[in-house]
C-alpha cells in the first residue's frame, strides 16, 4: 500500500522568526531549568516542587526545593545548597514536609566515630520541615540510605524503604568477594540486596524494620513504587518483587504488611501488578498493569470495588503513564499520550472517558490533587520548556505558575506540527515535524530524523532542546512515531512483537514519503538518527535502505542476542519474542531482527555514541557496529562517554552529544 498524508496540522503556514531573536543554541542548554515531583498541599493553596539547575563549571546539577503560592504564583526557596533534594511530600495536615537529601557530615567535623560516619557519609536520608518556620531535621540514619518514603494517615510516623545490606557483607570484608550470577547484567560487582520497608516515628528515633527476605520491595532499575498505609494506619501495602533484580520484575504483586511486623499478605495476586493507591477515604483501591497481564500491550489501570477488580480504561485500549485519584474516589485522572500530545483523562470508575482541556500543554510529570480537587503538574508547550501549572478543577484551564525559563520566549524557535499517514501494516502512524525558523515552504530544505527510544514510547509536540538544537541550522526535523510505540492504542503498541525492526522500519519510510510528498524536502539531503532504540531503528534502516546521507547512532542495540546475555532486561527482551535465543525454537528470529547481521550493507556515514558504563544496551553492541562498518569501508567516528548511565546526565557531556549529532549532520547534510 503506498503512503498517504491523512493530515498536516495547520496547513503547514509559513513560519515567520523576528529580525533581532537568535536561535536556540548549545549555551541555552545551559540555562535550562528542570522542574519535577510538583506536590499540592492538602488545601489547595500551595506546590512544593523540585529545581534541577545545572552549573557548567562544576558540571553538575543542583536540586532545590521551592514552594509556590498557587493564587499568585510567588516563589520561594524551602532548601538551600542541599545535596540530592528529592520527593518532598505534604504530611497529611499541611503543616510539614518531608523530603530525601543527602546527609553528609559538615567539612572538618571529625567528632563522629566511625559507625556514625557510616551511618551519615552522603547516604540519601528523610528531614522533617514545619511550614511554620524553623529548620529541616533529619529523622532517619538509615545504614544504605533512604529510597522512597509516605506519611501515615495521622501525621506521627513515616514508612520508608532501604537496601538491605550487601548479601555476603562479612565475607567481603574478609576479601572474598566472588558473588553468584543470576537475573543480574553484566556490569555487576556484586550480588544484589533486597530492598525492605521500615517505620520509623515523624519526629525520628529508632526504627523498626517491617519486611525480610529474599524478595524485594524495589528492583534495580526502576524507581520504587510508593508504600501505601490503609486508611486505619494499621497496615501497609508495597509492591512485591521476586528479588532487587530487574529480569522477573514482571512477576510483582501487591502485599502489605502490618506496622507491627509480621508475614506479608498478598493483597494483587495478578502479576506485573504495581502502583498501587487507596482511593481517598475509601479501601477501594486502583493499580497498574499491563494489560491483560500481555507486557506487549500498555499498562492498564486497574480498580477494586466491593471485592471485584475491573480494567477501568479498557475501552481506551492503549498505555498509560499513571493516575490520580479524584476527591470522593468516584474517578481517577490517568495521563498518557494520545497521538502526539501527552494528555489527561477524567476516568469514572463506572462510566466513559472524558479528556481535559488542555490547549497546546503537554503533561510532563506525575498529577498532585489536592482534597478539594486542584491538580498540579509539570508542564511544556512546543515552544516552551517545562513549568509549573495548576488547574483549579478538571473544567478549568491550566494556568501556568512559574517562568523558571522565561529566557525562551526571547527565542526564534522551530514550530512543531503533527502529521500522519498510512503504513503498510494497516495502521494510521502519526509523528511530529519540527521546522528551522524562518521556514519558507517554497524552498527546499534538509530532512533529519530523530526517532526516539523505547520503544515503548511516543514523539509529542513538546519542547525538545536536541529537536530545536536541529532546526536551528536549517534542518526540517522529523520525529516518527513507529509501531511499538505508546501513543496510539494497543494494538498499535503490540504489533512489534516479533517483529521489531522490519514493521517498524517499514512504519518509519512510510512516514518519510509522507514528509516528502508534502514538496519542501530535499530527497538528496536525509539523515537518521536516534538513541537507545531510536539508535536500533538507526542501524536498522541505514542497513536496510539507501536514501541516507547521514546517521546518528546513540546507544544502539544492534545485536539482540547479546543484549539479552549480558543487559540487566534479559525477560524484558524475552516478550518482544516469546522465547529465548538459546533455544531451537526462538533463536533465527532473534538473529533476523538484529542489525549486525546487515552491517555490511551500510554505506552511510555514521557517527556511534554511548556510555561504557551502559548496563541497559551495553556499549558491546556498539563496539560491534563501529568494527563492522569501518572493516567494509564505511566513514565512521565512534566516540565513548564514561558514565554508568544510559545517556550522560551531566551538562557537560549532554551538550557534547548535542554538538558531535548536529555537527554530525552538518557536516554530511
Amino acid at each position: 500500500m503506498k503512503p498517504a498524508i491523512m493530515f498536516v496540522c495547520a496547513a503547514l503556514m509559513w513560519i515567520g522568526s523576528s529580525a533581532n531573536a537568535a536561535p536556540f543554541s548549545f549555551d541555552d542548554v545551559a540555562k535550562l531549568v528542570s522542574l519535577s515531583d510538583p506536590q499540592i498541599s492538602p488545601d489547595g493553596k500551595n506546590i512544593v516542587v523540585v529545581r534541577a539547575t545545572p552549573d557548567w563549571k562544576t558540571d553538575k546539577t543542583k536540586h532545590e526545593l521551592d514552594l509556590v503560592d498557587v493564587k499568585t504564583g510567588a516563589l520561594r526557596a524551602l532548601t538551600f545548597e542541599r545535596d540530592g533534594v528529592s520527593m518532598p511530600r505534604w504530611s497529611p495536615d499541611g503543616s510539614r514536609i518531608a523530603f530525601i537529601a543527602k546527609a553528609a557530615l559538615p567539612k572538618g567535623d571529625s567528632s563522629k566515630d566511625e559507625d556514625a560516619r557510616e551511618h551519615d557519609g552522603d547516604k540519601p536520608q528523610i528531614f522533617v520541615m514545619p511550614m511554620n518556620g524553623g529548620d529541616a531535621m533529619r529523622i532517619t540514619t538509615a545504614k544504605q540510605g533512604v529510597d522512597e518514603f509516605t506519611w501515615s494517615p495521622d501525621g506521627t510516623r513515616i514508612a520508608y524503604l532501604s537496601e538491605d545490606p550487601p548479601v555476603n557483607e562479612k565475607a567481603i570484608k574478609e576479601h572474598s568477594k566472588s558473588f553468584q550470577v543470576t537475573d543480574g547484567h553484566f556490569l555487576l560487582r556484586e550480588a544484589l540486596a533486597s530492598t525492605h520497608a521500615w517505620i520509623v516515628s515523624a519526629k525520628g528515633g529508632d526504627a523498626k524494620q517491617l519486611t525480610k527476605g529474599t524478595f524485594s520491595l524495589k528492583n534495580d532499575q526502576d524507581d520504587p513504587s510508593a508504600l501505601v498505609f490503609s486508611r486505619d494506619g494499621k497496615r501497609i501495602v508495597f509492591t512485591k518483587y521476586p528479588s532487587p533484580y530487574w529480569g522477573p520484575s514482571f512477576r510483582s504483586v501487591i502485599a502489605s504488611v502490618s506496622v507491627d511486623g509480621g508475614s506479608p499478605q498478598t493483597l494483587v495476586d495478578a502479576q506485573g501488578a504495581t502502583a498501587f493507591s487507596y482511593a481517598p477515604d475509601s479501601d477501594r483501591y486502583a493499580f497498574q498493569r499491563p494489560r491483560n497481564g500481555d507486557q506487549n500491550n500498555g499498562n492498564a489501570i486497574y480498580v477494586n470495588a466491593d471485592g471485584k477488580t475491573n480494567d477501568v480504561t479498557a475501552a481506551l485500549a492503549r498505555n498509560f503513564n499513571g493516575y490520580a485519584w479524584m476527591k470522593g474516589g468516584k474517578a481517577l485522572l490517568t495521563i498518557g499520550e494520545l497521538g502526539t500530545n501527552s494528555v489527561i483523562w477524567e476516568q469514572p470508575v463506572d462510566g466513559k472517558a472524558k479528556l481535559l482541556e488542555l490547549g497546546d500543554v503537554q503533561v510532563s510529570s506525575a498529577l498532585s490533587v489536592s482534597t478539594h480537587g486542584a491538580i498540579a503538574f509539570v508542564g511544556a508547550t512546543s515552544m516552551q520548556p517545562a513549568e509549573l501549572y495548576v488547574m483549579d478543577s478538571t473544567r478549568a484551564k491550566p494556568r501556568r505558575l512559574t517562568d523558571v525559563n522565561a529566557f525562551a520566549a526571547k527565542l526564534d524557535l522551530g514550530r512543531s506540527e503533527s502529521i500522519t499517514w498510512q503504513t503498510d501494516g494497516g495502521f494510521t502512524a502519526d509523528g511530529v515535524l519540527t521546522f528551522p525558523p524562518g521556514f519558507d515552504k517554497s524552498k527546499k530544505y534538509p530532512l533529519v530524523l530523530q526517532i526516539h527510544g523505547g520503544p515503548e514510547a511516543g514523539s509529542t509536540v513538546r519542547f525538545s532542546p536536541l529537536t530545536q538544537l536541529l532546526a536551528a541550522p536549517g534542518f526540517v526535523v522529523f520525529q516518527p512515531n513507529y509501531r511499538g510505540s505508546t501513543n496510539l492504542g494497543d494494538a498499535y503498541q503490540h504489533a512489534i512483537f516479533r517483529d521489531t525492526g522490519e514493521g517498524p522500519g517499514k512504519d518509519v519510510m512510510a512516514g518519510v514519503e509522507a514528509v516528502k510528498k508534502l514538496g519542501f524536502v530535499d530527497a538528496n539531503r536525509i539523515g537518521v538518527s536516534g538513541w537507545s532504540y531510536g539508535g536500533y531503528m538507526t542501524t536498522w534502516l541505514t542497513s536496510h535502505y539507501d536514501i541516507w546521507k547521514a546517521a546518528v547512532s546513540g546507544a544502539a542495540l544492534t545485536d539482540w542476542v547479546m543484549d539479552y546475555t549480558i543487559s540487566y532486561y534479559q525477560i524484558g527482551d524475552v516478550y518482544f519474542f516469546g522465547g529465548s535465543p538459546w533455544t531451537e525454537r526462538y533463536r533465527e528470529i532473534w538473529r533476523d531482527q538484529s542489525p549486525i547481521k546487515y552491517a555490511a550493507n551500510v554505506k552511510t556515514p555514521t557517527l556511534i555514541m554511548g556510555d561504557v558504563g551502559d548496563n541497559n544496551v551495553p556499549l558491546v553492541n556498539s563496539y560491534e557496529w563501529y568494527h563492522a562498518l569501518r572493516d567494509n569501508g564505511v566513514d565512521v567516528q565512534f566516540y565513548a562517554y564514561p558514565a554508568d548511565s544510559h545517556f550522560p546526565s551531566d551538562i557537560v557531556q549532554t551538550v557534547d552529544v548535542y554538538r558531535r549529532w548536529v555537527g554530525w549532520m552538518q557536516k554530511y547534510l
